[in-house]
């Protein structure tokens, strides 16, 4: 599941990353709120920028997943019922990775502001990817 990502490299930073952002902070309102104010100013350390990478490729695969799964519910409550899954899931990708939430959502916002990030992350999920494939 992991190699379909690849594809998703680019992609999951512009789209599926900001979808998830949206989801992770309803659940921690208040600490995201506190690490938006200081997500531009923070140094994250490469292990913390790989870490982000990987979890996010995990949370793209979700995020198509669930996208299907959202479309095909009828009805608030079960639209929300997915919504919810999809982010205990996604909550779990994270913090599996190695970073809490918070930091999580830090670093997302961080490379959106910063292009030089941004294109570290995406060719650290490159490396991580391709190296997965070649490994099976």
């Amino acid at each position: 599941m992991q190699r379909m990502t690849a594809l998703f490299s680019a992609a999951f930073l512009a789209l599926g990353l900001a979808a998830t952002q949206a989801q992770a902070q309803q659940n921690s309102a208040t600490d995201t709120k506190q690490s938006q104010a200081t997500a531009p100013t923070q140094d994250f350390s490469d292990q913390q920028l790989q870490q982000f990478a990987d979890a996010a490729q995990e949370i793209a695969v979700i995020s198509q997943e669930y996208t299907q799964q959202l479309q095909a519910a009828e009805g608030k409550q079960a639209q929300q019922q997915v919504r919810m899954e999809a982010n205990d899931k996604m909550v779990k990708a994270v913090e599996n990775s190695g970073l809490e939430v918070d930091t999580f959502n830090a670093i997302g916002q961080a490379i959106q502001q910063d292009p030089e990030l941004m294109q570290r992350v995406q060719e650290m999920a490159k490396s991580s990817t391709a190296s997965g494939d070649q490994n099976s």
